[in-house]
């Protein structure tokens, strides 16, 4: 046996109905203290120092990177250099 039971009710509704608290003035609340002090530390930060926080070690990561692809590259390039072409070893 199989029973459906369709309810049209907003999620307001639903929560009265089943006694759950509304949240929703908390979360406003908060989110209006913390998009202040975003604003407040954005205004204080330099463009370099808030660089320097988001991207710890990622121009230099990329340096390592780009320095270890180079080397690779310019070792084949020099083995290649070095082997003949009808030179099986």
């Amino acid at each position: 046996m199989k029973i459906s039971v369709d309810i049209d009710c907003t999620p307001e509704e639903a929560r009265t109905f089943l006694g759950l608290p509304d949240v929703k003035p908390m979360q406003e609340s908060l989110l209006r203290e913390v998009e202040a002090r975003m604003k407040k530390n954005l205004a204080v930060m330099e463009p370099e120092a808030m660089f320097k926080i988001w991207m710890p070690a990622g121009l230099q990561g990329l340096e390592q990177l780009q320095k270890m692809f180079w080397s690779q590259m310019t070792k084949g390039a020099a083995a290649a250099a070095g082997k003949k072409p009808d030179d099986k070893s």
